[in-house]
């Protein structure tokens, strides 16, 4: 029997109201089972779902480390320990994103040999699976021996999840040279080069991103961050931008006329509420790490994905993926 997927209602910009919708829609329209967990008295109409009821609230500007150790009935500690606990297979997350991860390391552990968990985010590419970047924000600061880890983490990721069978990574730089890149950036190159258990084909740059010509794009948690964030703004401002020369005489409502067509299912496809959520890799259980910003359709999306992590049994997947000898 599937457990059911805990979901922290009380976090992201529009909780508790588009997070609870969004769970809603995951029962009706996929037929997930899905538990709420936050505060009775702030949480409004569950509209039908269960409730696991908490008294504390993590907020996004609270300290991640201090908040999670502090407010132990807190939403997020409280999603973390059903899993822990056995009482559900995931949980779903739109909150404050460090505090998402340390409640998920404090409650669930590590995987046997991993250093840092990292966040593996998807990035669509119009026709072809997602290219998943890691690190996109778990680990500011890193040692080459932690990027390898995320390395060999996605690839395991990729082939199960996604179906690649040899996953293409590639190591963020600002060029295609092995001798390009900060310290940490060279260094990680020589370790990932021997590596014959993964397919690394070497640099890629920031413009490789979209579309990017690898699986796996390889980097810190800092560089992971402003990279995608950087990306998310530019595409809303080229899409913006488009949309609206659309329609401003009779000759561009003639083009529009044609193109809507061909570019709303790009937009579509790029749009990061229908991507769902980013999975955080290196913990001993399923942890889906929404977008801030998350409405209904981006909450219902990221159960999904937790709820293919679960069925695809991907967790144990990653289990064998670090030895314990290899961590540093």
């Amino acid at each position: 029997m599937t457990l059911p997927i805990a979901l922290d209602a009380m976090g992201g910009d529009f909780a508790p109201g588009e997070i609870v919708a969004g769970a809603r829609r995951a029962v009706d329209e996929l037929g997930l089972d899905v538990i709420l967990v936050g505060v009775p008295e702030l949480l409004g109409d569950p509209l039908g779902l269960e409730v696991v009821a908490c008294s504390e609230v993590i907020a996004m500007d609270d300290d991640p480390g201090a908040s999670v150790r502090k407010k132990k009935d807190s939403s997020l500690v409280r999603a973390a320990e059903l899993v822990r606990d056995g009482k559900a297979c995931a949980m779903v997350s739109a909150g404050n994103t460090g505090a998402t991860m340390a409640s998920a390391l404090l409650r669930m552990g590590r995987l046997p040999g991993v250093i840092r968990p990292c966040i593996a985010t998807p990035i669509p590419r119009p026709n072809d699976t997602p290219m998943l970047m890691v690190d996109a924000g778990a680990n500011a600061e890193c040692k080459p021996e932690m990027l390898v880890q995320f390395a060999q983490m996605a690839s395991t990721y990729v082939r199960a999840h996604y179906g690649v069978d040899s996953p293409k990574v590639g190591l963020l730089s600002i060029g295609e040279e092995p001798t390009k890149g900060t310290p940490l950036v060279k260094e990680t190159y020589q370790l990932l080069a021997a590596m014959s258990s993964l397919n690394f084909v070497g640099n890629v740059e920031g413009r490789d991103l979209v579309p990017s010509p690898v699986d796996v794009v390889v980097t810190d948690g800092f560089t992971g961050n402003v990279a995608l964030k950087t990306l998310e703004g530019a595409l809303k401002y080229v899409f913006a931008t488009v949309l609206g020369a659309i329609g401003t005489n009779e000759t561009t409502r003639a083009a529009g006329d044609v193109l809507l067509e061909y570019l709303l299912p790009v937009a579509t496809s790029l749009s990061a509420e229908n991507q769902g959520g980013a999975l955080l890799l290196g913990v001993d259980g399923i942890c889906v790490i929404s977008h801030g910003s998350s409405n209904a359709t981006a909450i219902m999306n990221a159960l999904r994905v937790a709820d293919e992590i679960d069925r695809g049994g991907i967790v144990e997947k990653l289990r064998t993926t670090i030895r314990p000898d290899e961590a540093a």
